[in-house]
């Protein structure tokens, strides 16, 4: 029988499968291809053979499993990110199982890898103190200033994920009445989020500013879209000056994301109901809001007090009425 070829099924995934069938986002797309890069290195130095000669029958479980393990060895990966590279290649294998129907066994040993179970650590978020002492942070006399102050405060007041902010345009805000964003985010769902004044009031300071060059609301000094690692740098710049009037963020670890958190956090903590939450964050579902509340000690303790009255005597159980009970039941 002809040996299969691996790069023509893969070609076919990412062209066929992913971008055509699918429309995949351009990140899952990325997070799928430096997938099989790793992979396609991994096998070079494993084989001997150009990743461009393999064929289907040598990319098997044991070389996948073999991978897998090497990464969390070499780069220190946590189980989290080794499950995210299973998910990319088990998508892959899952196409094939429909191109390929001959080498269904290897294929369902493939799909057969077990995902790593990995500890849910609470979210990280910062406190008012803390947020404040971050928007103090950059210098607004200074372009690269003004516009990090702006993208902060937006990017903390919204919620959005950091490529939604980054990918923001001109024509995106709404400063009028009933001031909002829009942006396209995961999954390719179009929602729009309110402005609250003081956002409104720094995007209108901010917008004859930006070069006229560019139509990105956040742009770099070229007027191009910023990067994910630009945004990390200046948010670690910013962090590092805020220590200074607010030591307790030597502690934490800053990111957009964190920021993100934050936003929800406050929600929460204003009596804001999960499933606005999860709108105005575009969740998938309500349910994806539960890690605020588990990472919420304040709300924690107002139920402790609530059940723990300080001047009552605990009272022994009694049981109720047999006969209710078998009522309620039926």
């Amino acid at each position: 029988m002809r040996a299969t070829s691996f790069a023509t099924l893969l070609e076919r995934f990412f062209v066929e499968r992913l971008m055509r069938q699918r429309q995949a986002s351009p990140h899952t797309v990325s997070s799928y291809r430096d997938t099989f890069r790793l992979l396609l290195h991994f096998a070079n130095q494993r084989l001997k053979k150009p990743p461009s000669q393999l064929t289907f029958e040598e990319v098997d479980a044991p070389l996948v499993a073999a991978f897998l393990d090497e990464l969390e060895v070499s780069r220190k990966i946590t189980a989290r990110s080794r499950n995210l590279r299973l998910t990319a290649i088990r998508s892959f294998f899952r196409y094939a199982a429909y191109e390929e129907p001959a080498h269904a066994s290897q294929i369902q040993r493939v799909l057969a890898i077990p995902g790593k179970r990995c500890v849910k650590a609470l979210v990280r978020f910062l406190d008012r103190a803390e947020m404040e002492a971050l928007l103090a942070a950059p210098d607004q006399h200074t372009w690269h200033g003004h516009r990090d102050y702006v993208l902060l405060l937006v990017a903390v007041q919204t919620g959005l994920r950091l490529s939604e902010l980054t990918s923001l345009r001109h024509e995106d805000v709404h400063l009028g009445s009933g001031a909002h964003v829009r942006c396209i985010g995961k999954g390719r769902k179009e929602r729009t989020t309110p402005l609250a004044k003081q956002a409104v009031t720094a995007l209108k300071g901010w917008l004859p500013h930006l070069p006229k060059n560019s139509d990105r609301l956040f742009p770099n000094a070229q007027g191009d879209r910023l990067s994910a690692d630009a945004v990390q740098r200046l948010l670690a710049k910013y962090q590092r000056v805020a220590c200074r009037v607010c030591p307790s963020l030597k502690q934490k670890r800053v990111t957009p994301h964190v920021l993100r958190h934050t936003l929800a956090m406050t929600l929460l903590q204003a009596g804001i109901d999960r499933s606005v939450i999860a709108l105005w964050l575009g969740h998938e579902s309500v349910e994806t809001t539960q890690i605020y509340l588990d990472a919420d000690l304040a709300l924690k303790e107002k139920i402790l007090a609530k059940t723990t009255k300080g001047n009552q005597r605990p009272r022994l159980f009694k049981p109720g009425d047999r006969l209710l009970a078998f009522l309620k039941g039926l």
